[in-house]
């Protein structure tokens, strides 16, 4: 038989009014507002006024992903569905995905096969309008910005040393470096500049963990977009852009409720990059997802290197969060990639791949059990290539680390796929007790952080600060913003800033290139590697293959 594509399926279900979808998550009608059948926002002032106790979180995480592919949010949603299935009141909580990815390499972002949420072309292309208003609040602030320096610049900043960029959801590498002010003196002050792709702008952080309307103006205010000639922040306080930034942020705050293709209610809402931002859904969806379920499974971005590590040291830390366990997603095929093997080669049988892959998703596991001290599960999301005898490796190999191993086959055959997974993770949270601990200490220096986060989580020696980078931290150090967490950008292909060093690299040391502030976020932003904030288009985009027939129905999105 012909596999279906994601497309066809979400297209294929019988998808309920987000009415129903909100009974089962017990909102209330007065705090729904529906954007059509299928979609809705649900009013912050819920959070205050249920009585409603918390439920349990648990956090869905990857090993080092590949281009064979994991399915952490294809897993994330198929356990939300198994727990369902299992008789518990669950919700799930994810992000929103990026217009970048849906037409470069990586596709959309709600899940695949027969674990999604829909409706899927909506979540992935226009949404709420979320990312929109991001965009917009972000390009707001540089336009009074440059405004302020062409009326007369009252401040004094200095043209040489803004730091804000403007943004467009796009993956679009012409935009990296522009020039622009030009065309004479009615035409604003001539300056390089550039823009960021929306998931990696400020605002996206500071929205995402923002806790409400009076958090997140105050949060605006800090964000720091430039400095003046004697070298003072300037932030949009200072330009007076808070109150219509806010008024354009207003609505996008309310997190967004749809469902996945079996009727789980789903927070889909924010969604910064994890390589290059903080990489989990917002703080709000995430706060009003446990107060609405017994179990909520949220998914962090790429590696448990960057999302979980994010999640747990910045997002819980900042929200008061702590998860109750832990499932890391692997596959056999990722790990034979990291083994060494091409992705033409994995289909048949390779032991020998594996044994070299498997430290990949070894220290992962040992980073979750023992760094973070997290109750963890390995889920192994199966394909019809794999063997027993790999499948038996995994789970011999996860066993010495005292972890067991589920398989999941949520991707065929949705919630039923994942009700092994569920069991397990409804044991831990009863039967395990985690001791949940942070990788740093925020009164630690910023070089400490960045080093402990290096030599704990990606097992790496140490690091090396370039020149510039070291007057940047002194700078911040200075100014008083020394004891944030730190947010490290860094490639998500492997565990050192080396995107080819595969499995589980020994005896590096990551280069600490550039190092700034994001006060409204509440970080510090440590850029590594080779890592861009504006992505570009693949030699053949996917956007090459999307297309709509004329009853406007939408093709090729994946």
């Amino acid at each position: 038989m012909g596999y279906k594509s994601d497309i066809e399926i979400a297209q294929s279900c019988e998808m309920k009014p987000i009415t129903e979808i909100a009974k089962i998550a017990h909102v209330d009608d007065k705090y729904l507002e529906q954007y059509g059948k299928y979609k809705a926002k649900v009013d912050l002032s819920l959070l205050k006024e249920t009585d409603r106790k918390d439920g349990k979180l648990i956090l869905v995480t990857a090993i080092t992903p590949t281009p064979a592919g994991e399915g952490k949010t294809t897993t994330t949603i198929g356990l939300a569905d198994g727990l369902r299935r299992i008789g518990k009141d669950v919700t799930v909580a994810l992000r929103e995905p990026s217009l970048g990815p849906v037409f470069g390499v990586k596709g959309g972002a709600a899940g695949g096969g027969y674990a999604q949420v829909v409706p899927m072309e909506d979540i992935n292309l226009h949404f709420t309008g979320d990312f929109h208003a991001i965009g917009a609040a972000n390009n707001l602030l540089a336009a009074m910005l440059d405004n302020h320096i062409q009326q007369g610049n009252q401040l004094g900043i200095d043209v040489k040393k803004i730091t804000w960029k403007r943004c467009v959801d796009m993956n679009d590498r012409q935009l990296r470096f522009v020039v622009d002010g030009l065309g004479g003196k009615a035409n604003g002050v001539p300056r390089e500049d550039g823009f960021d792709i929306t998931v990696a702008s400020e605002i996206m952080a500071v929205f995402c963990l923002a806790n409400g309307i009076a958090d997140l103006k105050e949060r605006l205010s800090k964000i720091i977009v430039g400095y003046t000639y004697d070298d003072k922040p300037v932030t949009a306080g200072d330009l007076k852009a808070v109150g219509a930034m806010t008024a354009l942020l207003k609505d996008a705050i309310k997190p967004n409720l749809v469902q996945t293709l079996e009727g789980t209610p789903a927070f889909v809402h924010g969604g910064p990059f994890a390589n290059i931002a903080h990489g989990c859904n917002s703080v709000t969806a995430t706060r009003l997802a446990l107060k609405m379920g017994d179990y909520t499974v949220t998914e962090a971005g790429f590696g448990a290197d960057l999302g979980a590590e994010k999640f747990l040291d910045i997002k819980c830390r900042m929200a008061g969060l702590t998860p109750d366990a832990v499932v890391v997603v692997a596959t056999v095929r990722a790990l034979k990639m990291h083994g060494g093997r091409a992705k033409t080669e994995l289909g048949t049988e390779d032991i020998e791949a594996l044994e070299k892959g498997i430290p990949n998703l070894l220290r992962h596991v040992s980073n979750i059990k023992n760094v973070y001290k997290l109750p963890c599960v390995v889920a192994v999301n199966r394909f019809p290539t794999d063997t027993d005898k790999e499948i038996d490796f995994i789970i011999s190999k996860c066993k010495e680390l005292g972890v067991n191993t589920v398989l999941s086959t949520v991707w065929a055959d949705g919630g039923k796929g994942g009700e092994a997974l569920a069991k397990e993770v409804v044991r831990l949270c009863e039967e395990e007790k985690g001791d949940f601990t942070f990788s740093y200490d925020l009164d630690a220096t910023i070089e400490e952080k960045i080093e402990a986060v290096v030599k704990k989580v990606y097992g790496g020696n140490g690091i090396t600060i370039m020149p510039n980078a070291k007057k940047q931290i002194e700078r911040l150090t200075e100014l008083g913003f020394d004891k944030i967490p730190v947010c490290i950008a860094k490639t998500q292909y492997s565990f050192s800033d080396d995107p080819t060093k595969l499995g589980a690299p020994e005896d590096f040391t990551v280069t600490v290139k550039n190092v700034k502030v994001s006060a409204g976020a509440g970080f510090i932003v440590v850029l590594t590697g080779e890592i861009l904030t504006m992505p570009g288009l693949p030699k053949i985009p996917s956007a090459e293959r999307i297309d709509v027939d004329e009853n406007g129905v939408i093709t090729g999105l994946f």
